[in-house]
């Protein structure tokens, strides 16, 4: 079996990455990545994978990466993928999200590629939601409140049409908030685990900058999330779309706590209004019941690893 796996070095690709190599060996992995792109992660990808370049605004560079690979199985992991950033960025966000995999979908359909494309969705498209309609299930409509939402669900829908249109045996993998050791700061518990490590080696005052700590996530760790992308693809009916979520909703107070829990530190902590957002979402919790009994998955990792691996990655980062 060979795999095509697009923002094979980004933060979840290098982990899908090395999840195949450890457990599936037999899998030949070709890894898109984009034109002349400086990533950290391109590094960590290991011995033995292919590299292709190609860019997801440039159709028919996709185009040429699948005609050269021929994939048995595609995941499409590349993406902007920071709903803060979507604000500043918003045409940026749309183009990359939606007409990026438009491209890809479409390079498919032209060469008539019989192979699942999972397409990694995002619970934050759902948006608004009320309390009675908690925990979502995948039969609640979208109401999308960021520019990075809104591409989302126009990734979703794609991938809808695309089945119902031509066939193309997509599945829409609805995933709420990833999080584990090599995430970028850009996202809460990276950021706050990231501050707690130059704090303890003396980098920074003993402040920490949050956002609203009282909105409630549910978080997936990375290397829970990697195993449902390969379930997915190897156990979901395609056409599909199914949620990947932790099961619980944790709000950002109860994580730092947590995360400080496991540090010496004494630290002071500091609402930052430059981190609120024109619109944010005050709670998601998933209902992943349906991924479950198509494939059988279910979070393995618990939370407080997750934090301690976090916080273990950026003690050695900033000791770098």
């Amino acid at each position: 079996m060979r795999v095509l796996i697009t923002g094979a070095t980004g933060f979840v690709g290098g982990h899908l990455s090395e999840y195949l190599c450890a457990n599936h060996p037999e899998v030949e992995q070709v890894g898109v990545r984009r034109w002349r792109a400086e990533s950290a992660g391109a590094a960590s990808l290991p011995a033995g994978v292919r590299v292709l370049e190609a860019n997801l605004l440039d159709a028919p560079s996709l185009l040429r990466a699948l005609q050269a690979s021929r994939p048995d199985v595609v995941f499409h992991l590349a993406a902007s993928s920071s709903v803060a950033s979507s604000w500043d960025t918003p045409s940026e966000m749309l183009q990359v999200n939606a007409l990026g995999t438009l491209h890809l979908l479409e390079a498919a359909r032209q060469l008539d590629l019989d192979a699942p494309v999972v397409l990694a969705c995002s619970a934050e498209a759902y948006g608004l939601v009320r309390e009675e309609e908690l925990p979502i299930r995948e039969e609640q409509p979208f109401r999308p409140v960021s520019p990075y939402a809104v591409s989302k669900a126009t990734v979703d829908l794609l991938g809808f049409q695309y089945f119902q249109a031509f066939r193309l045996r997509t599945l829409r993998l609805r995933f709420f908030n990833h999080c584990g050791p090599r995430q970028s700061h850009r996202f809460v518990i990276s950021s706050l685990a990231r501050q707690i490590a130059e704090i303890e080696a003396g980098l920074r005052p003993p402040r920490i900058q949050t956002g609203d700590l009282e909105i409630r996530r549910d978080f997936v760790d990375v290397r829970d999330a990697v195993r449902a992308y390969w379930l997915a693809a190897t156990r979901g009916e395609p056409g599909r779309a199914y949620n990947v979520a932790g099961g619980r909703s944790r709000s950002i107070r109860e994580i730092l706590d947590r995360l400080l829990a496991l540090s010496d530190a004494v630290v002071e902590v500091v609402f930052d209004p430059t981190r609120r957002r024109p619109a944010d979402i005050p709670v998601l919790a998933g209902d992943a019941s349906r991924f479950h009994a198509a494939t059988g998955w279910q979070p393995e990792i618990p939370f407080e690893r997750t934090l301690v691996d976090t916080l273990e990655y950026w003690r050695h980062a900033v000791g770098r």
